[in-house]
Order: C-alpha cells, then structure tokens, then sequence
C-alpha cells in the first residue's frame, strides 16, 4: 500500500509543469491579441483594457497550487491597493480623454474663425492664434470703436455674431481684454485714462456677448491692460496701431498630471 501511495504522489507532481506550461501559453496568446488588435482600437480604451489586463493578473486566480498564480503569493492588502491602482489608472485615462477632447474642440474653433477671415478679406483687422493660454481673436481698435470711443460699430457685429455661434459649443471661460497704447487721451475725453478706455471697450464687447447674443455671463471675465501688454514698440503710429486691440481668448485647461508627467 506504501509503494502504491508513493507512485500516486510521484505521479501527480510530475504533471503539475502543464499548469505552469498552460499558465504561460494563456500569457502569450492574450499578448499576441493585444499586439494584434493594438492598430484597430481607439488609443485610450486599449490603455483601459491593457490596465485591466494588468490588474487582473495582478490578482492572478489560477490554477497554481496554493493560488501562487504566475504573479506569485499576494499578500495581505495587496488585493485593496491593486482596486486602487486600477481606479487611478482609469481616472487618469478619463482626465487624459476629456483633456484632449477639449483641445481638438479648441483646433476646430480655430480653424473656423481663420476660415471666416479669409473668406471675408478681414486679415487686416483681425487675427487669430493658439497660444499657450488658448485660442487668442485679436481684433483691430478700429474695426471695433471710433477713435477714443467704447461704442462698437455696426462693422463689428458679424464677426461678433460668428463668435457668439461658437462660444457655445465649447466648455471655456473666456476673457475679453482691453488694450490701447502709451499715448495720453486728448483733452476732454470721456475716459480719465487708458485704464479707463481699455477697460470700456472690454466690457463693450463683454455686454454685445451677455445682452445681445444672450451667452452666459458666468463664462466670461473682462479685463484691462491700458499699454502694459504692448506687442510692438510704441515709436510709430503703425506700431501703436498695432497695440491698440481687444483680444478675445478663449481659455485652455492645464494639462492633467498624468499627461505633465
């Protein structure tokens, strides 16, 4: 009965290599998948799936003796850190998304505004960027007021409408800022002094979005620069036209940590 019972032992390790050889097959067919399917899925949902992947073999329930799996024996709590792992990965992934959905939403904005420009031949009045704080309209004192005025003119309200169709469809604050350039105001102007006309002519065409074009208020802000922001030498009067502008910009979102990193 000994030698019977000692065959048997003898037996069942001799077999227990095809668990680990079936654990490390199973291994390679799923890499194969995902090296396989890698150029048909979308980027972010495969980084989904591949931390999935990762968690669950992490966790690794297989048929290994005493649960070993192929990732060896889990200790106490390695179980809650690895459900905390995976729903950091998974909050990042969303950030990640929702981030880039944002700048492709900003790319667009920007593509249609240059688009209405130079369909309508305003290159000379008015000018659109991407700069590091979001897509910047700048738009031309002139087009926009007579001179030492904040009343807009008639001229200016087709691209403000254009604007306002857009604004919408975005989920941004926008900032609306004055700027005029280093020369006094003549005598017996409304305005006491560049602060004061740059911060009128923000808030006129903050009001044409609130009051005429009925956007919310909440998304906006106004904000005056006088002749501290110039963006050419005040030492011509082409220079200083220059100077004197609204800049409409429409904030971007810092980028998520996990994409800083």
């Amino acid at each position: 009965m000994a030698r019977n019972r000692k065959k048997n032992e003898a037996h069942e390790n001799s077999e227990r290599w095809l668990i680990t050889y079936s654990d490390l097959i199973t291994l390679l067919l799923v890499f194969f998948i995902i090296m396989y399917a890698m150029s048909k899925v979308d980027v972010s949902k495969y980084e989904i799936l591949a931390q999935s992947l990762a968690f669950e073999f992490k966790k690794a329930d297989t048929m290994m003796p005493n649960g070993l799996g192929v990732m060896g024996a889990q200790g106490p709590g390695k179980g809650g850190d690895a459900d905390q792992e995976l729903q950091q990965l998974a909050k990042e992934a969303k950030e990640k998304e929702e981030w880039e959905k944002r700048e492709k939403q900003l790319e667009d904005l920007l593509q249609k505004i240059q688009t209405y420009i130079e369909q309508n031949n305003l290159q000379a009045q008015i000018s659109a960027a991407n700069t590091p704080r979001g897509v910047a309209v700048t738009l031309n004192d002139l087009f926009l007021f007579d001179l030492g005025k904040a009343d807009l003119k008639a001229a200016a309200y087709p691209i403000l409408n254009q604007l306002a169709e857009l604004i919408p469809t975005l989920n941004a604050v926008i900032s609306i800022e004055g700027h005029t350039d280093d020369l006094p105001l003549s005598t017996g102007s409304a305005y006491k002094d560049n602060w004061g006309l740059s911060q009128a002519r923000s808030l006129s065409v903050l009001r044409y979005f609130i009051y005429n074009s009925q956007l919310d208020q909440k998304r906006f802000v106004s904000t005056a620069y006088a002749d501290t922001k110039p963006i050419a030498a005040n030492d011509s009067a082409e220079n200083r036209a220059k100077n004197r502008r609204v800049e409409i910009v429409v904030l971007r979102e810092a980028a998520p940590s996990s994409i800083k990193k």
